[in-house]
């Protein structure tokens, strides 16, 4: 079991580290549901020695890219290589909320062999199914997704299905709304086996991740999977 911590600044980073997280998603932009971090920030996480997979995400919105904004999912993308990231965070939908096979891709083949995750923009599009089959063609590595639901736990039988169709091809990672007093039941539900929270609670309003909640989500872990 694998738990994933979506960290908005290096404090965040270094908390989940100290307290077990096996993996960050680090991001900037909170108030936008995370967006590329900085080149300073990416390389302080990296020495903190925890798995680091920052968002290629250029802003807010949407994620139909025009073609300077795929440029820069792209530079970001050749940073984070250099810089020896395991990962990538990243996504992009056409018009019609399907995900864009051909960026999609273009994005895979860029990022290698760093692991690529597509974000939320999987919660959008209008099968999932068919979505997943997609990921699986372009070859990411995983996906973060509520099942199409508002979180993860209304989402929770998709989540299973898509669990068993992805089968080994591909990773799906239940992310929205994973906390430490549901965690447990979505590890029985689903059969997932890694997990993505940003561990923020209601007592902490500046995005920074609760050390106490990362305890409990681990520990959540460990008796879904006993």
């Amino acid at each position: 079991m694998l738990l994933e911590v979506c960290a908005y600044s290096l404090a965040a980073c270094a908390t989940a580290m100290r307290e077990g997280a096996q993996r960050v998603e680090l991001c900037a932009g909170p108030g936008v549901g995370g967006t590329t971090p900085a080149k300073e920030v990416i390389i302080a996480a990296l020495e903190l020695g925890i798995a680091v997979c920052p968002m290629a995400r250029p802003r807010g919105g949407d994620f139909l890219y025009g073609p300077e904004e795929m440029q820069e999912i792209m530079r970001t993308i050749r940073l984070c290589r250099e810089l020896g990231c395991p990962g990538i965070v990243s996504g992009v939908h056409l018009a019609d909320g399907r995900l864009d096979r051909d960026r999609m891709r273009r994005i895979v083949d860029a990022a290698g062999p760093m692991a690529v995750t597509c974000h939320k923009v999987f919660d959008g599009v209008p099968d999932a199914e068919e979505a997943l089959e997609t990921l699986v063609e372009t070859g990411c590595s995983r996906v973060l997704t509520s099942g199409l639901a508002a979180d993860a736990m209304a989402g929770a039988s998709v989540l299973q299905r898509l669990v068993e169709q992805a089968g080994k091809r591909i990773t799906v990672m239940p992310g929205g709304g994973v906390r430490s007093t549901n965690i447990r039941e979505l590890v029985l539900t689903t059969g997932a086996v890694e997990f993505h929270s940003s561990a923020i609670t209601g007592r902490n309003a500046a995005f920074e991740t609760d050390a106490a909640e990362v305890r409990a989500l681990l520990a959540g872990l460990q008796l879904g999977s006993g």
